[in-house]
């Protein structure tokens, strides 16, 4: 069998298993062999198993691919003729994938915005009251849900059936909409509205996530400035705005900018529930179908570009808000 072909038969799986096995023993008692006894191994070799896998893999894994994937966007569909800027030209400037960068927009404006405020606000009012570890679960308890299995929960909530005397809606949106009398709606379908009911699964999960991360950050906050704020008569809303949001601002930079990135990348979302049809199209989800489904693989490759290069300023900002926080403290 070679070894860079599919193995079909139940001996050569179990074979290659064994010889997977048994190559993994090797590396492993090499790093263990090299870390226990120092002084019988050169410092550049230990150095060399902890960070040679490493490097190998983001070479392989990360470098070469984004190479391959900016000369790809400089090609036609099948990767045969350059056309220079041609897919780029037709990402910004055709209708279609206008809406696909407006959707994104829209996305990455709202989604960090709406999940950390509720997020914010949701860990204000819930600390250190006596049901606050329930609390903090329920809203937390979506994090554990895949993207895929979130999306299937929602596309339920907004089940639409047909408004007849006989057809009882399964929808749970649909069916409040019938008790109060308004009739059931297509929400997956009516454009623009359709992307706003699909970032809502996103703003679902994510704010579990924001929660969490800056329920810690209130409770790191002294109590001697908490104190020191009650005496000169901060209570409520003043408390909230001069000294919990100043106090926890780095968390808030952190929450803000990965949920930002997390959204740019958004894509199981919308192609479980819609499939990027009616208008709902992102980027992430359209370099995939253009990709794989239209077989273009230069304007695939040009939209993936356009992704990473939308992605670098957030993780600038990011890093740089990190290090200015490891400054302060």
């Amino acid at each position: 069998m070679d070894f860079f072909t599919t193995p079909e038969t139940t001996a050569e799986k179990l074979g290659l298993m064994v010889f997977a096995m048994l190559l993994f023993v090797v590396v492993m008692g090499g790093l263990l062999f090299a870390v226990d006894k120092p002084k019988r191994v050169p410092r550049w070799v230990v150095v060399l198993c902890f960070l040679g896998p490493a490097i190998l893999l983001v070479v392989g894994g990360l470098v070469y691919p984004g190479v391959l994937t900016i000369i790809s966007s400089f090609k036609n569909r099948t990767g045969a003729e350059w056309v220079g800027l041609d897919n780029y030209v037709t990402a910004f400037t055709t209708d279609q994938f206008q809406i696909v960068l407006r959707n994104t927009a829209i996305w990455v404006i709202l989604v960090p915005i709406v999940s950390t405020f509720i997020g914010l606000v949701y860990a204000v009012l819930v600390d250190r009251t006596r049901f606050e570890k329930v609390a903090k679960g329920l809203i937390f308890l979506p994090m554990a849900i895949s993207m895929v299995g979130a999306s299937i929960i929602w596309k339920f909530v907004y089940e639409y059936r047909p408004d007849q005397a006989n057809i009882q809606q399964t929808g749970l949106l649909n069916q409040l909409l019938v008790w109060i009398g308004i009739p059931p709606q297509q929400f997956l379908i009516n454009q623009p509205t359709n992307t706003l009911f699909l970032i809502v699964v996103m703003i679902w999960i994510q704010t579990g996530f924001a929660m969490t991360i800056l329920s810690a950050a209130i409770k790191a906050i002294p109590d001697d400035i908490v104190e020191a704020a009650r005496l000169d008569g901060l209570h409520g809303v003043g408390m909230f705005r001069y000294i919990t949001v100043p106090s926890i601002r780095p968390a808030l930079v952190v929450v803000v900018t990965t949920i930002a990135m997390g959204t740019l990348k958004v894509f199981d979302i919308v192609r479980t529930m819609t499939g990027g049809q009616f208008g709902t199209s992102v980027v992430a989800n359209e370099f995939y179908t253009q990709s794989f489904r239209q077989s273009n693989e230069g304007l695939g490759a040009a939209l993936a570009v356009i992704l990473f290069v939308l992605v670098i300023p957030i993780v600038v900002y990011n890093v740089r808000q990190l290090r200015l926080s490891e400054e302060v403290r």
